[in-house]
């Protein structure tokens, strides 16, 4: 079962969607339909793992010097 939804694209979304269909040989409804799709599979990915990596360093000002440290490790 399908449920109709409507959705507003900008001027260059649309015109690069159209170009997509026809490229493609495919609907813009079913290239809108598989974009959802990798959206929602992400998502679910996300959920399941924690999004950024954690771990104890032993130091308990590391967070608060991080972003010096990283600063001047960028300026290198």
């Amino acid at each position: 079962m399908k449920t109709k939804t409507s959705v507003y694209l900008e001027a260059e979304q649309a015109t690069r969607l159209k170009a997509a269909a026809e490229e493609s040989g495919r609907s813009e409804a079913d290239l809108i339909r598989e974009g959802i799709a990798l959206v929602l599979l992400r998502s679910r990915t996300v959920r399941r793992t924690r999004p950024w990596p954690s771990f104890d360093s032993g130091d308990p000002g590391f967070a608060a010097e991080s972003e010096t440290a990283l600063g001047e490790a960028y300026e290198r």
